[in-house]
């Protein structure tokens, strides 16, 4: 491969809309030698010749100052010299070919022009001419009757695929598609091989093939294999063997296109260039290749503008649709720009061909088939990563049902991890391009100890991250085996509970700092001063929340000490309810109204847990002066015993009922305290169906529950009499009235 310097490379990125670098490393400024018979054909002209000769002469009349001047000017080469340079060697490049194509023009109206071959003739033209026809007819005949005969193949493995069953549908769309090429391919080669039993046996001397018979042969092979590329992602007749997710009409459109620029490329380089310069001049030649360069540059930028809102708006379409960022921003880029960079292409490629002829166009065919292959493959594996990060994983129900979170772990998981596969996919499809257009040498840079340890540092950092997800998930899934009353142990603990949901939180943060430090040590960053300055920092934040330290220290006592776990109903600071949630820190309790409160361990100075071993109904019943307290007693264990009897109340009652007796002669009442033991945290569902009990007992035996009365004593002796209280028969205007007699 013939290179360009780098000072060279710089003006005419600038100029081809900075296309990929290695581009232009398929030119030859020094190194290429012309030809022989271009040589000779420069000296026979005369107009050429003399050019030449004065060209030399004002050569030898410079002066050393001049000289010396053209030196320190080419040692110390600038951006706008060296793109200056380059555009008046491709216009000076253009002139020089019109000037040459004139004269060979000229001289075949004269009859003056040789070919390879020796003296131009028309007759031998016409007769090469009419062969090279026949071998031609023939091609194209077997091929589309092959072609023909192999449709309902092609119809069939395209309903398949639209239709079939099973299998994922990227990979099925691919089988096909990969089975109709095959089928494409074969019938090219069958075709080839009929065009070459014809051109030996059946046009010219039998038994030797024609050099034009060669050339096209060799060119339809060539250009029928391309096109066998195009259909497989424009086929516009089936559906189904069409990799591009695009409309019928929209490929029909564009494998149109690219087939006649393809056509007129391949069939005019291939074929029609070199027959002129064997029958006719090669001067002649290489003004055609130059015409033909410019009119395909000319159809390409046409169709290009003419299509350029029409599939800006179509990318950005499947933008939206797209369910990805990255894949969203990338089409959205696209949509703005794909017009530069497919102008940017093909003018760097007829720059090129221009400028090198002989080595530009093999180079750009072949890094453009390596770059369209490497795009090709890493959009169907981008499609099936696609649609496996859109399909979520089931698990049996079994399973499910041991492990309630770990189908929605995986599907959080895995997807993220394929996205990041798709990223770097993505990147390797960049890469892999850059190096078919030799912008970089990736096997030259593997081979270095840079790119060595870089890719090893990679992979262990990829390798790192998916063992710490898999030591997650499966130490998370026995975390949650563990607490599930439904995998075989029962209902776990509160204590359990408690610990096993603290450490489940105390390994995400450690897993997650040990794979940081993991993995930027495995990069090459020293993480010595990172632990050193953690040190530090944590001594800070010691010394400055000390407030925190004394929480996180007070928390790790409570656990250890078992004070109280998720469920059980506490006082702590004064607040009574249920604790909802404990981390190492605080602890959050929701009151009987509903409010949710957080204290910190550090303002817990006393816990009272009323959810421990068992609990107590203490009930204080008060009964009239007057009755009979042995009578009631015996009522409060009547209905004790009917309270055992409710088969709902019954498991939560674990002893008999304790009488304490009277504790208190109050104001009003007679004060009888009872006690009934039983579950933690039962105590006042038991509390409340014994109250409603007594209170029916009491009203049946007609035992008074008293509410506070007063006694009224009128002035008196200080024997205690006192006047008689007369009542009288109220008046109309008052029911009642009392006077004192």
């Amino acid at each position: 491969m013939v290179t360009l310097p780098t000072r060279r490379l710089l003006p005419l990125l600038w100029l081809l809309f900075a296309l990929p670098l290695g581009l232009a490393q398929a030119q030859s400024q020094t190194t290429d030698t012309p030809p022989y018979s271009a040589l000779a054909d420069l000296l026979e002209n005369e107009q050429s010749r003399d050019a030449l000769v004065n060209e030399l002469r004002n050569l030898a009349q410079g002066t050393p100052a001049e000289a010396n001047a053209a030196a320190s000017a080419a040692a110390e080469p600038s951006a706008s010299r060296e793109l200056a340079q380059s555009t008046r060697a491709i216009a000076e490049g253009l002139g020089d070919q019109f000037t040459v194509l004139a004269d060979v023009l000229n001289n075949l109206a004269e009859g003056r022009l040789t070919g390879d071959n020796g003296q131009f003739s028309m007759s031998g033209l016409l007769d090469a001419s009419l062969n090279l026809g026949l071998v031609i007819a023939a091609t194209l005949a077997a091929f589309l009757l092959l072609r023909r005969l192999a449709g309902p193949l092609f119809s069939r493995l395209d309903h398949w695929s639209r239709h079939g069953a099973g299998n994922t549908p990227v990979l099925r769309l691919v089988l096909c598609v990969a089975l109709a090429a095959a089928l494409d391919v074969l019938a090219v080669g069958l075709a080839y091989v009929g065009g070459n039993l014809v051109a030996t046996f059946a046009v010219g001397v039998t038994g030797e093939q024609s050099t034009q018979a060669s050339l096209f042969l060799n060119a339809f092979m060539v250009i029928e294999l391309l096109k066998a590329g195009l259909r497989m992602l424009f086929s516009s007749r089936y559906n189904g063997l069409r990799l591009l997710p695009i409309h019928a009409t929209e490929a029909a459109y564009w494998n149109r296109w690219l087939a006649l620029l393809i056509s007129l490329l391949g069939y005019g380089v291939m074929v029609m260039e070199p027959l002129v310069a064997i029958h006719v001049s090669p001067a002649l030649s290489q003004g055609l290749n130059t015409l033909l360069m410019l009119a395909a540059f000319g159809y390409a930028v046409a169709v290009i503008l003419k299509n350029r809102r029409r599939l800006s708006a179509a990318l950005r379409d499947r933008a939206n649709q797209s369910s990805l960022t990255a894949s969203k921003l990338s089409l959205q880029l696209l949509a703005r720009t794909w017009h530069w960079l497919a102008l940017g292409y093909f003018t760097v490629v007829l720059v090129l061909v221009l400028l090198s002829p002989s080595n530009a166009l093999p180079f750009v065919l072949f890094a453009t088939l390596k770059t369209l292959g490497v795009i090709g493959v890493g959009a169907l594996l981008s499609a099936l990563l696609g649609q496996i990060i859109g399909r979520r994983i089931r698990l049996s129900d079994d399973l499910r049902r041991k492990l309630p979170l770990l189908e929605a772990r995986l599907n959080s998981y895995i997807p993220n991890g394929l996205r990041f596969v798709r990223l770097l996919l993505l990147t390797a499809v960049i890469l892999l391009s850059l190096n078919a257009w030799q912008v970089l040498d990736l096997a030259t840079w593997y081979a270095s100890d840079a790119g060595g340890v870089l890719m090893g540092r990679i992979v262990s950092v990829a390798f790192i991250l998916a063992m710490a997800a898999a030591i997650w998930v499966g130490l998370a899934s026995l975390i949650e085996h563990k607490l599930n009353p439904e995998t075989g142990t029962g209902m776990p603990s509160a204590r359990t509970q408690t610990l096993l949901s603290l450490f489940r939180s105390a390994l995400a943060v450690l897993l997650v700092t040990m794979t940081v430090m993991i993995a930027l040590s495995e990069l090459g960053i020293d993480i010595g001063p990172l632990i050193a300055g953690a040190g530090v920092l944590g001594l800070a934040i010691g010394f400055g929340a000390q407030k925190l330290v004394q929480d996180v220290i007070t928390g790790v006592f409570i656990q250890i000490e078992n004070a109280m776990n998720t469920g059980d109903v506490v006082t702590l600071g004064g607040i009574t309810g249920t604790a909802e949630k404990l981390s190492i820190r605080s602890v959050g309790i929701r009151d009987l109204s509903g409010t949710y409160h957080i204290i910190p361990f550090s303002s817990v100075d006393t816990v009272s847990n009323y959810m421990r071993d068992f609990a107590y109904h203490v009930g204080e019943y008060r009964v009239a002066y007057r009755e009979n307290i042995d009578e009631a007693i015996a009522h409060l264990q009547h209905a004790f015993e009917e309270l055992v009897a409710d088969p709902e109340q019954k498991p939560y009652v674990l002893e008999a009922l304790e009488v304490a007796g009277v504790i208190a002669l109050a104001d009003s009442s007679v004060n009888i305290r009872v006690r009934i033991m039983t579950a933690p945290g039962m105590q006042w569902a038991v509390g409340r169906a014994y109250n409603r009990l007594v209170k029916m007992h009491f009203e049946q035996a007609g035992i008074e529950i008293p509410y506070p009365q007063s006694t009224v004593h009128f002035e008196g002796s200080r024997q205690g009499e006192a006047p008689a209280l007369k009542l009288e028969r109220a008046t109309s205007s008052a029911r009642h009235t009392g006077t004192c007699g």
